[in-house]
Order: structure tokens, then sequence, then C-alpha cells
């Protein structure tokens, strides 16, 4: 008995890795898709639609982006946890999702390290502070300033309730000592437009979906959040410069479900990591306002513990907790 036993799990065990690695030889087989868990026009869905093309041309199967939106990316990430780990569906996740979230949310319906395979982080990108022309501020010491000097009278946009914009905000506030008022949007295309409008005086957003209206002077740069400025817009200055040590980076890259085979997330990986080193591909994102990045999983393990912890700490210093 013992024996036909041992003979039994042999064969499966040898059965399912022959099927994973088969399916993995194989992939993709059928379509693919890939949830943005926000709204379409966004900087997570501008992303995720450059690497669904390469994706799509390079591998020879379809990639489609869906937009999931909802609860701070909640929504399409907890689709994304629970679908099969198979490498048909994929998360185009953010500093928010697999960060800021497990900092401020009481409860998360789901881990943002366990039940995720990280694939590769597609690019990353600085927020930036801009405002709208009618505010008198050309620079962030005159911004700081202005608010001082009115406690209360200023308020400034971003694109969700904790999210990597808002995060950026509060730790603003917290190093310089400032007194503004958030008012949170869905999604960034909202926020711009109130920001053009003047019903915010300040936003804080993703750099790709705000840099043509910087361009455009339909809006005004302040100062973008990476600790270095930015290749695509050397001319805007860093917080940093004004207040050393801040510094926020936001990033986009796509998720597996936990237990999805390695060789499927390598091919993945490879594959953007490939496009990315095409001048055509690299100059499409630097002009968005994104750095091609395409990472390994492990090092993209690596910053989402990175900055789970961060947050941790500066959410514990804000006070924001939300349910």
């Amino acid at each position: 008995m013992a024996k036909n036993i041992n003979r039994w799990l042999t064969s499966a065990v040898f059965s399912l890795l022959a099927t994973t690695f088969a399916h993995a030889d194989g992939y993709p087989a059928k379509t693919v898709r890939i949830i943005v868990p926000y709204p379409a026009g966004g900087t997570t869905d501008i992303v995720a639609r450059i690497a669904a093309k390469e994706l799509t041309d390079r591998l020879k199967q379809s990639f489609v982006v869906e937009n999931k939106a909802g609860a701070n990316g909640a929504i399409g990430a907890v689709e994304v946890a629970r679908a099969a780990p198979d490498g048909y569906t994929l998360l185009m996740g953010t500093a928010s999702t697999h960060g800021i979230n497990s900092a401020v949310y009481k409860s998360l319906p789901y881990d943002a390290v366990k039940d995720f395979a990280p694939v590769t982080i597609v690019a990353s990108t600085p927020n930036i502070i801009a405002v709208n022309p009618s505010v008198p501020a050309k620079n962030l010491p005159e911004l700081i300033a202005l608010i001082k000097a009115s406690p209360g009278k200023y308020n400034f946009g971003s694109t969700s309730l904790g999210g990597s914009p808002h995060m950026s905000a509060e730790l603003l506030k917290m190093m310089a000592g400032l007194d503004m008022l958030h008012v949170p949007y869905k999604g960034a295309a909202p926020m711009l437009t109130d920001l053009i409008g003047g019903q915010v005086q300040i936003g804080f957003d993703n750099l790709p979906s705000t840099i043509n209206f910087v361009r455009s002077n339909k809006v005004r740069a302040i100062a973008v959040t990476t600790a270095q400025r930015w290749p695509g817009a050397p001319d805007i200055p860093t917080v940093a410069e004004t207040l050393p040590g801040y510094e926020v980076s936001g990033w986009f890259g796509l998720l597996a479900p936990a237990g999805t085979p390695k060789d499927v997330l390598d091919k993945i990986q490879q594959t953007l990591a490939a496009a990315e080193k095409e001048p055509k591909v690299a100059k499409q994102m630097l002009d968005l306002g994104a750095q091609p990045v395409a990472n390994s999983p492990d090092a993209f393990a690596k910053q989402i513990r990175a900055d789970v912890d961060k947050w941790r700490k500066v959410v514990a210093s804000s006070g924001l907790k939300l349910d």
C-alpha cells in the first residue's frame, strides 16, 4: 500500500511539473488581462497601455487593459489577488496599491506582499506639485510662505484619498508645517479639470498626467517629488531643494497572483526589458514624464517591502487612518 501511495504521489508531482512547464513554455496561449485599478486617462492607465502594446506585439497574443477603479485601487487589486495563478490576469499596481494602502487602511482585503507575485516595475515617475495660474507663488519657497501666511485658506486636490499624490502632500505638510485642506478626487482627470478651472488652487499628481498641462501653461509647475530633477523636465525644481530629505517616487508595476509559475513571470519581465531598451519606447515614456525600469521580480519585491515600511512611518506620524 505504501509503495502504491508513493508511486502515485511521485507520478502526480511529475505530472504537475510537466503541466506547469508546458504552460510556461507555451505562454501566452490566449488573451491576457491587465487590470488597471484606476480610471482611464491617468498615469497608471497610460503606462499599462504602453506595456500592453509591447507585450502584444512581441508575444503575438493580445494583452488587453481593463479599468476596475474604486477604493483607491483595492477593487482591482483584490480581483487579481483572487484570480487563477496562471499568468492570464495581471495587475498594473502602484506605490499606492502596494505600499501606501497597507499603511493607510485599517483593514485591506488583500496582502500587498503575500497575495502577489511581482513581475517588474514598468516605469517610475515623480509626483508633481502644480498650481492654478492665479496663485501668485512661482516656486516652492513662495508657495510655502503663501500658505503659512493664511493657514486653512488654500486647498489642494489629489487623485484619491490615501494615494501617492495625497501622501506626497501629507509629507510636505509634515515637513514644512503647513495647514491646507485636502480635496480628494476619483482620478487625475477630474482633479486636473478643477485645478485648471480654479476650484482647487494646488494639485498633487503623477507627472505624466499633468506634464502636458504644464507645457500648455494651463497650470504652473512648482516642484517634483523625486530626490533628483527629472530628466524629461529638468527645469522643474525638486521639493528636496527646499526641504532636504523629502523624497517620493511613484512606480507602476505588473504583478500576478501569488503562485504564478516563475517561468511566466520571467518571460513577461524579459519581454518588457527588451522593449524598454528600444529608443522609441524609452522616448515614449520619457515624453510622458516616466522613466523606464523593467527590473527583476526580486528587485520589485524588495521595493514593495521598503514602501510598506516607509509609508507606515509617515502615516503613523500624520495620524491618517481610513476605514
